[in-house]
């Protein structure tokens, strides 16, 4: 009585093969007739004589050149980097701090603040001298940014050096602790907003320039427009001034020349000489 079903399933099983593979001969028909009608269409459209194709037996000995694809760098790898964890730098780090405390000297013991403050009407006050002094650090700072990781690791102790030399100051102006603290504050979000409003200007005209100076600089209380141009003058020249300047020779001294506020032929930039210094970098 068993061997019925299973005749029964057998034969259901062959039936539906058979009809599979009906079906698969008819598909493949199909496919392939459409394949041959498409490469009909193909033939006709490119044997058109609007269709015109210039083919050239130079272009099949080029070689192609795989697209460089730029590698994802994740958020870990830029914390890293920015803390200076990854690769070693091309110059001992000891010698990029010294020079980066160098070249701050240089953004304070090279300017005659004496001549800003008259030409500019500043008041004579640590706010000013600030103000002043930022606007060259500023400077150093977009000369050293284009030097790599070496200038950005320098850029973070050009900073660190101003703030602790302003601390300093405040201390030896007998500032208290808690004023010292408020000042510390407002000078920082003052110095960050200038940062990218002397950026946003330096990458602009003379007019974007001209008020980001009058926001950061002359904190909005400019009326004479002569102050203003002068100072453009100044930035524009001097930001020319310090990209001639060799970027190894800036990490391994931090000198840098300033040239004077007022002078007559503005427009003329020599390329000073190279610093010399010893195997050390000192």
């Amino acid at each position: 009585m068993y061997r019925r079903p299973l005749q029964l399933a057998a034969r259901s099983v062959v039936t539906a093969a058979g009809r599979r593979s009906a079906c698969g001969k008819a598909l493949e028909h199909e496919s392939c007739s459409r394949a041959l009608a498409a490469s009909e269409l193909v033939r006709v459209r490119v044997s058109s004589p609007c269709r015109t194709l210039h083919i050239s037996t130079q272009l099949c000995n080029v070689k192609e050149t795989p697209q460089h694809t730029e590698e994802e760098v994740g958020a870990f790898t830029k914390l890293i980097e920015a803390m200076g964890f990854t690769a070693p730098l091309k110059y001992n780090k000891w010698k990029i701090k010294i020079a980066a405390l160098r070249m701050y000297t240089c953004c304070v013991e090279r300017i005659n603040y004496d001549e800003f403050f008259e030409k500019c009407s500043l008041p004579d006050t640590l706010n000013s001298w600030f103000l002043v002094a930022q606007v060259h650090v500023w400077m150093c700072l977009v000369r050293m940014r284009q030097e790599g990781r070496e200038g950005k690791y320098m850029c973070r102790y050009i900073v660190h050096s101003m703030w602790e030399d302003v601390e300093q100051r405040s201390k030896i102006m007998g500032i208290d602790a808690m004023h010292r603290k408020e000042a510390m504050k407002a000078m920082t979000e003052t110095f960050y907003a200038a940062i990218f409003g002397y950026d946003e200007g330096i990458l602009s005209d003379d007019c974007v320039l001209a008020a980001a100076l009058w926001r950061n600089l002359f904190n909005r209380q400019c009326e004479d427009p002569k102050q203003l141009e002068l100072m453009v003058e100044y930035v524009r020249k001097q930001m020319q001034f310090i990209d001639t300047l060799e970027g190894n020779d800036l990490l391994l001294t931090g000198e840098v020349k300033w040239r004077p506020l007022v002078e007559e032929n503005a427009q003329s930039v020599l390329k000073v000489a190279r610093p010399t210094y010893n195997d050390t970098g000192l």
